[in-house]
């Protein structure tokens, strides 16, 4: 009898401990053994403190954090609502840190000391919403140098079990957020088209600085407004070389750009890196909420080549200013593949949302016919493609098109969609 009392005892302390172990709600291991690791070096941003990012967010993940007052989020969209375990990967260059930990509606205050790159348990949060989340992370305490160095989030979970988006890979396009394009449908019956005008809006608070309002694009080019910093914005229009390479100074002399005119205070020289070129560009500060004017101009010229001539029109003036002319080599054509569109070339303000209208379009042929453009269809980027960020859409509004990106907004319009709008009747005055 004594034998089986002691085979039920030792049976049923095997059994608590059993259940305990598995119950531990500060095991990593246990609740981290099928997770989702996402790289903090493609996924977070300093949000309060913009200048902060290049010197906290590098190739290693989050390092060199000693800002206190810096907010750090990571981001990720979630199919399924519920429960998630959240743990970091990181440690500490010396001494001991605390930092806050914030999910939704939960806060959490970890504690950590490791000078070897570790699993970090945090905590449990409720997701009540699908779509991007964030967490966020603000630095408490700490008796060495930095806060922490962190190289991934780790997530799991009820709420993870459907398809969680975020950037796996070519973090520097992930970080800049997806590009969207309007492709403008050409009217019936246009046929060599030598100019192509639209009009652009920026509504007060999308002129966010990394941020390209593209208005006149077309095969070989592009022509509209960037925000290149807090007190710098341009007026832009870049012609490419015939010649693939990512290096002027590899261009032959037959397949340069040529530079035929500019226009007062503008700079003309040459690109590279995403293609090369011929490019030019009016510093103005131009403002959000206002409307202004594009006209390009493109016609064959001498020896098989193309000349592609861009205005501007600014209500401020009152009158159409030249920014450049360009000719391109080994072309001899009309205007083509006319769209427009929005990115962000700042990786440091992907985290932010921008928006533009485009209004108004028509184009022109050779003989004098204007035709009014009312149809685009929505394209997008890689990024955007193999939806490592879905954070853009697209679409008509006051009459107008629109496209929009960044910030992790929950709003995702279909690739391809196409969009039309109702007709002006304003045909364009380009004396």
């Amino acid at each position: 009898m004594k034998t089986i009392f002691k085979y039920l005892y030792l049976t049923t302390i095997a059994l608590v401990s059993y259940l305990l172990i598995s119950c531990n709600p500060t095991s990593p291991k246990e609740k981290f053994r099928s997770s989702v690791q996402i790289p903090t070096k493609g996924n977070s941003w300093v949000t309060n403190i913009i200048t902060d990012n290049e010197k906290m967010i590098s190739d290693s993940g989050i390092t060199n954090w000693t800002n206190t007052g810096s907010i750090i989020q990571t981001y990720f969209r979630l199919e399924h609502t519920g429960p998630i375990n959240v743990a970091i990967r990181a440690k500490v260059k010396s001494g001991k840190s605390k930092i806050l930990c914030s999910l939704g509606y939960k806060s959490i205050e970890i504690s950590f000391s490791n000078s070897a790159l570790d699993t970090i348990y945090i905590g449990t949060f409720n997701i009540l919403k699908t779509g991007y989340q964030s967490l966020k992370m603000k630095g408490l305490t700490k008796s060495g140098y930095s806060f922490a160095e962190i190289s991934d989030i780790l997530i799991s979970g009820e709420a993870t079990g459907g398809k969680v988006n975020y950037v796996k890979d070519d973090f520097y396009w992930g970080r800049r957020g997806p590009s969207v394009h309007l492709r403008y449908d050409i009217p019936d019956g246009a046929k060599d088209i030598v100019w192509f005008y639209n009009e652009v809006t920026v509504p007060e608070g999308n002129d966010v600085p990394g941020s390209y309002f593209m208005a006149d694009g077309f095969m070989d080019g592009y022509f509209g407004m960037q925000v290149n910093g807090p007190d710098e914005r341009r007026i832009l229009f870049s012609v490419w070389s015939p010649y693939k390479t990512d290096n002027p100074k590899d261009i032959p002399e037959d397949y340069r750009i040529k530079l035929l005119k500019k226009g007062e205070d503008v700079h003309a020289g040459e690109f590279g890196s995403e293609g090369s070129g011929g490019q030019s560009y009016k510093k103005l500060m131009w403002k959000a909420g206002t409307t202004y004017r594009f006209l390009l101009k493109g016609e064959p010229s001498l020896n098989k080549s193309t000349d592609y001539t861009a205005y501007f029109f600014a209500p401020e003036v009152g009158s159409w200013q030249l920014i450049a002319s360009f000719r391109r080599p080994e072309t001899n054509n009309y205007l083509k593949s006319l769209y427009s569109f929005l990115e962000n070339f700042l990786p440091e303000t992907g985290y932010i949302t921008r928006r533009a209208l485009y209004s108004n379009q028509w184009v022109c042929i050779k003989g004098g016919k204007w035709f009014e453009i009312t149809s685009a269809r929505l394209t997008a980027d890689a990024t955007a493609k193999k939806e490592s960020r879905l954070d853009y859409s697209g679409g008509i509004e006051n009459g107008a098109f629109f496209l929009k990106n960044c910030g992790f907004l929950n709003e995702t319009t279909e690739i391809n969609t196409v969009f039309s709008r109702g007709m002006t009747g304003k045909q364009p005055d380009i004396k």
